[in-house]
């Protein structure tokens, strides 16, 4: 019998003795910053992802002091907003107003007179340490985030991999060791199961907990991980007379790094206990199938649709080195214990064990038709 490429342990049939073991799920420390490899580079420029921008990561670095930022409530956020030498400030803010040019639109710099630097904040809190930029635009007020970032390998696959095989497309560009991305917008997950899940009615409930076996599943099947509540957002809609959610990562780091399974399914952290809960009171185990089915079904026909280039990024994972050899040794050979697919075990690093995951999950699931499946 085959067996399925996700059949562990279902999201219902966890319970409070599973839950615990979430306390020992842990990431590993301090996670290197893979350099771009001559491959992925031209992949990038062939997709226009790779374009040369007026400022570099380092640049920012060279900040004279900072404050700490504070939300409304008067906590640390963990972000300091950093200020520079007057001399280089005006020169820092115009290479940043460029680059949102440049990220938005086509360089054009007719709009620079109106548009204004209204912070820069910087996070020593995890692997990427970023600099979030505030562009405003001075006519109309609005306002528009990105981020600035030290390119690494890992994250560069996994944001080519969101915008490929989710339902949502991101922009970012890359040149040389610096990564601009752009702000993904929601409600922080920590935030909104803290504040807003206990006033949600039961139909909300259930849509919400939909959404997180469909995430759970997606991060999964391309190996996403760290997805602890504060690494996604929720996103809130209003359509007609409800609200629909929708659940997206916003950090990837973690892409095909790790070698403990567990850790690319958001379900075995402590920190989403809440959403697990949720799930187990509001959908029966039939749905929670079908929901799974339906996510892999829908990420085979999307691996369709971009054929041609996940082929070509796929290409560059498996000539590059974006993990250890002990944690692709232990990743491949839990994989393998679950499908017994021999590909998992010859696997000589993540990007092997990527394309066998996609290639296990198209042959499994390319004939099923989600249209036919009961919501």
């Amino acid at each position: 019998m085959c067996l399925d490429f996700v059949t562990s342990i279902s999201i219902k049939a966890l319970n409070l003795n599973k839950i615990k073991t979430m306390q020992d799920l842990k990431i590993s420390k301090r996670k290197p910053s893979f350099p771009i490899s001559p491959k992925l580079d031209r992949y990038l420029s062939k997709y226009n992802r790779n374009i040369k921008i007026p400022i570099f990561y380092d640049d920012l670095l060279r900040f004279q002091g900072s404050i700490v930022v504070y939300d409304k409530d008067d906590k640390d956020t963990l972000w300091i907003r950093v200020y520079y030498n007057e001399y280089e400030r005006a020169e820092i803010e115009y290479a940043l107003k460029k680059v949102y040019t440049i990220f938005h639109s086509d360089g054009n710099e007719n709009i620079l007179p109106f548009l204004t630097v209204d912070g820069i904040d910087f996070c020593t809190f995890g692997n990427s340490k970023p600099f979030r930029i505030k562009i405003r635009n001075v006519l109309n007020d609005n306002s528009t985030y990105f981020y600035v970032k030290t390119a690494d390998a890992s994250r560069i696959y996994g944001l080519e991999l969101e915008h490929m095989l989710s339902p949502y497309n991101l922009n970012f560009l890359v040149y040389e060791n610096t990564l601009i991305e752009e702000h993904i917008a929601g409600i922080p997950g920590d935030e909104f199961i803290k504040n807003m899940l206990p006033n949600c009615n039961k139909s909300e409930k259930s849509k919400i907990a939909k959404e997180f076996v469909k995430f759970n599943e997606r991060c999964m099947v391309r190996l996403l991980g760290d997805m602890r509540s504060y690494n996604y957002v929720i996103v809130p809609t209003h359509d007609f007379d409800k609200v629909v959610y929708k659940i997206r990562a916003i950090d990837f780091d973690q892409q095909s790094y790790e070698g403990k399974f567990n850790i690319y399914r958001p379900q075995y952290f402590k920190e989403n206990y809440e959403m697990v809960q949720l799930v187990t009171n509001s959908i029966q185990k039939l749905s929670i199938d079908q929901y799974k089915t339906e996510e892999r079904s829908i990420v085979v026909k999307r691996l369709k649709s971009f054929y041609n280039r996940v082929g070509r990024l796929i290409e560059c994972m498996t000539t590059d080195e974006i993990s250890s050899k002990e944690y692709v040794n232990q990743l491949k050979m839990t994989i393998f214990e679950y499908t017994h697919d021999l590909n998992f075990k010859k696997s000589k690093n993540m990007g092997d064990i990527l394309k066998y995951s996609l290639e296990f999950l198209t042959r499994n699931y390319e004939n099923v038709n989600p249209a036919n499946l009961r919501h």
